[in-house]
């Protein structure tokens, strides 16, 4: 009796945080999704990404994430607050994703 006790108060916070690890996981793919079609909708429509722009700030359904492009492979200056969103910068959003000026994913913050 008393190892099934102690088998759920080990195995309940475990589920309980597998759960939220999988929905925050599944935000972090839709958010890379959305940044990567903005910067493909952006070449297509031909916008000039070389400069490293930012595309959405923030994301319209995901206002504590912005969309930015850095260069390929990532250069120190992409690292600079005045070359990143206004949004992230200015503290409005929290989280960030980056992607080439080739539309491929680099990281999410």
């Amino acid at each position: 009796m008393k190892l099934s006790r102690l088998m759920s108060l080990v195995l309940i916070p475990i589920i309980l945080v597998s759960g939220c690890v999988q929905q925050e996981t599944s935000e972090i793919e839709k958010v890379k999704q959305v940044c990567v079609k903005a910067c493909e909708d952006a070449m297509k429509a031909g916008r000039d990404l070389s400069s490293g722009p930012c595309l959405l700030n923030p994301m319209q359904d995901y206002p504590d994430w912005v969309c930015d492009v850095a260069h390929e492979p990532r250069q120190t200056v992409d690292n600079s607050a005045e070359n990143q969103c206004s949004a992230f910068r200015e503290g409005g959003a929290t989280h960030f994703v980056e992607v080439t000026p080739n539309c491929k994913f680099i990281q999410s913050y």
